[in-house]
């Protein structure tokens, strides 16, 4: 007998939260570089964070913009309605009602009616003292008696509706029954209240209320916590709605809702479930009020609901300003966000908490020894890349070889090495392979016919000619006019760079950089990223000078290549006491003792390239006679392009090896 055919059931179901299996990856590399841009430029790791969230980036929307949205629909809500829909509603249900029982009167011919007429005639001009006057009034219109009625009724339905959602149009055309269930509700509703207000447990008697009166709450609350807090929200927007009234609304309304109904005890019913809301959560806003100046009357019901919305748009614009102590992105409220701007807004911060979570969790900040948030190691690994990326763009569009290009290292020697990270070198796959069935089987792994599995320490990779090892200085000069004329940045990319491309092109190669303001001190590469500028006059190339030959004496079998990027002569130099020494205009004993240390690399063999930035015509001619005393090169380019010449001139100096 054929086997049955098996069918695999798949069900589908509303996506309701949590991380979208479907969400597009986050560009990580673009975050960081963005960070790391404004880090360059002196800002804190934990504000340029903070900066990136801000602003957004290209097909995702930031705080600032999330939160100018959350602002406009609160200023559209507050321009476009106005809260005299019931009044007006009121009014015009009165008006009607004594026109038609002023039509009855007329055809009336006893004497009550001409006195009827007279009590019609003579209403007070307050809508809701009319309706308190009439409210014992023996109506002759079966039409103006109904339309009397209804007032009571929409006062009745719009008061509930403004703590109860949707029970506006449940309580439509209400008997008496309908209004003695509301009566009970109320009162079962009080009593649980009290007792949560109490700290009693109420899991029975809540499961027992949901029973009886569940059809009143649609929201269907899983426990006392979550009713009271839905109950709790719409109670202080029905009394955000109060505190906006006018003095003289407030008083209609307070005349207008003794008639709610015909019923004075639910009423009180009403104020005593505000009571017990506003005791279990006095943290909201009670006492608020909103200022509204638009055209849209709204009811009771539909006002105390734009009031709920105020309070929420409010909410969520301080949860996007990140301004408060403590403040995350957990914060938002994203189901609220999806209410009022739309489930795009929603995807929008999501991808933001999602973009922040995945910086942390990816270890691109770490806490230093001084409590401050830095970029870590594996951050600057990705920033050197990127930066190394644009400037080998440039290199390549002006003619200048990529640093990717492949067999740069020279041809194979026939040995191998294992790999490490960073190596382009081909791999040896023979001799791959047989580490992989050595471990296998020194692990009791190995089984003939069975596949290899490779592991990264199983590679090597065959190595080349021309490894010859360089010992290489960088020295930046960190005065203050590198800030000044924007070149602050520019200089830590170029070091950025520089170090990337050693650290993982040429890894024999050893880097030290070099900071010189009025005094000089070696920096490691996140230093200087992170590096604020100084307002501090002063250019100690010489001390520079003497830190450099210390790295290179260091190394004395390797090549010493020395990198100099300066706007300005030498104004300062280190007095044989340890004290730094400035004047300016530069004194002849700082140009004399910085010439001294540059000879001094001359004589070690260094290859010594000046990169001039700006044109002050001084510099130009300190550095151009320097270079021609120790048989240097001097480039001058343009701040944009720093960064290729320098490692453009350290690619050339290693092709020299």
């Amino acid at each position: 007998m054929a086997e049955r055919s098996r069918f695999h059931r798949s069900r589908y179901e509303k996506y309701r939260g949590g991380p979208d299996p479907l969400a597009p990856p986050l560009d990580l590399r673009e975050a960081l570089a963005e960070i790391g841009a404004d880090v360059m430029a002196g800002v804190s790791p934990q504000r340029a964070l903070r900066e990136l969230l801000r602003r957004g980036s290209p097909g995702m929307r930031g705080l600032d913009e999330l939160r100018e949205r959350i602002s406009r629909r609160r200023n559209e809500l507050l321009k476009r309605n106005n809260l005299d829909g019931t009044f007006a509603e009121i009014r015009e249900l009165l008006d009607r009602a004594v026109l038609e029982e002023r039509k009855q009167l007329a055809r009336d011919l006893d004497d009550d009616a001409r006195f009827a007429e007279m009590q019609i005639g003579n209403l007070p001009p307050s809508t809701a003292a009319a309706v308190n006057e009439l409210a014992d009034y023996d109506w002759r219109s079966p039409q103006a008696r109904a339309d009397f009625e209804k007032i009571r009724d929409l006062l009745g339905r719009e008061l509930l509706e403004q703590r109860f959602a949707g029970m506006k149009d449940a309580l439509e055309n209400a008997d008496d029954a309908d209004r003695q269930a509301i009566t009970d509700m109320l009162s079962d509703l009080n009593d649980l209240l009290a007792k949560h207000n109490r700290g009693e447990d109420t899991t029975d008697d809540f499961a027992e209320f949901m029973d009886k009166h569940g059809q009143f709450f649609p929201e269907n609350p899983a426990n006392t916590d979550e009713l009271v807090e839905s109950l709790a929200k719409r109670s202080a927007a029905a009394q955000q709605f109060y505190n906006s009234l006018s003095p003289e609304q407030r008083a209609e309304l307070d005349q207008l809702s003794q008639q709610a109904f015909g019923s004075p005890e639910l009423m009180q019913a009403l104020a005593n479930v505000d009571g017990q809301l506003q005791m279990a959560r006095p943290d909201l806003d009670w006492n608020g009020s909103q200022e509204f100046s638009g055209d849209n009357p709204m009811g009771l019901g539909e006002a105390a609901a734009a009031m709920a919305d105020l309070a929420e748009l409010d909410q969520l614009g301080e949860a996007l300003s990140q301004q408060y102590a403590g403040a995350d992105l957990a914060d938002i409220d994203l189901d609220a966000l999806a209410r009022q701007l739309g489930p795009e807004a929603a995807v929008d911060a999501r991808t933001l908490q999602r973009l922040e979570q995945a910086l942390r969790d990816q270890g691109f900040f770490e806490r230093g020894a001084d409590g401050e948030l830095h970029l870590s190691p594996k951050a600057m690994r990705q920033l050197g890349q990127s930066v190394l990326a644009d400037i080998a763009d440039r290199l390549t569009g002006r003619g200048e070889r990529a640093t990717r290009q492949s067999g740069r290292l020279g041809e194979p020697t026939g040995a191998t090495r294992e790999w490490a990270f960073g190596d382009t070198e081909p791999w040896d796959v023979s001799r791959t392979i047989t580490n992989a069935v050595m471990r296998e089987a020194s692990a009791g792994e190995f089984t003939a016919g069975r596949a290899v599995h490779l592991d990264i320490s199983d590679v090597e990779i065959t190595e080349t000619e021309a490894r010859t090892q360089a010992a290489v200085v960088l020295l930046v000069d960190t005065s203050f006019s590198m800030e000044m004329e924007g070149r602050w940045t520019p200089m830590k990319r170029t070091a950025i760079a520089l170090n990337h491309l050693i650290s993982t092109r040429f890894r024999t190669d050893e880097l030290q950089i070099i900071a010189f303001g009025r005094e000089a001190r070696t920096i490691d590469v996140g230093e200087l990223a992170g590096l604020s500028p100084r307002m501090e006059q002063g250019t100690n190339l010489h001390h520079a000078l003497l830190l450099a030959q210390r790295h290179l004496r260091r190394f004395p079998h390797a090549t010493p290549v020395v990198l100099i990027v300066t706007d300005g002569e030498p104004t300062a130099h280190l007095e044989p006491s340890g004290q730094a020494f400035f004047f300016y205009p530069p004194h002849p004993q700082t140009i004399g003792v910085t010439v001294g240390e540059l000879d001094h690399l001359a004589r070690m063999g260094a290859q010594v390239t000046i990169f001039r930035l700006g044109e002050d015509p001084g510099l130009a001619m300190f550095i151009d006679n320097v270079a021609r005393r120790i048989g240097g090169r001097v480039v001058a380019p343009d701040v944009d392009g720093l960064g290729a010449a320098v490692v453009g001139d350290y690619l050339r100096g290693r092709r020299g090896h």
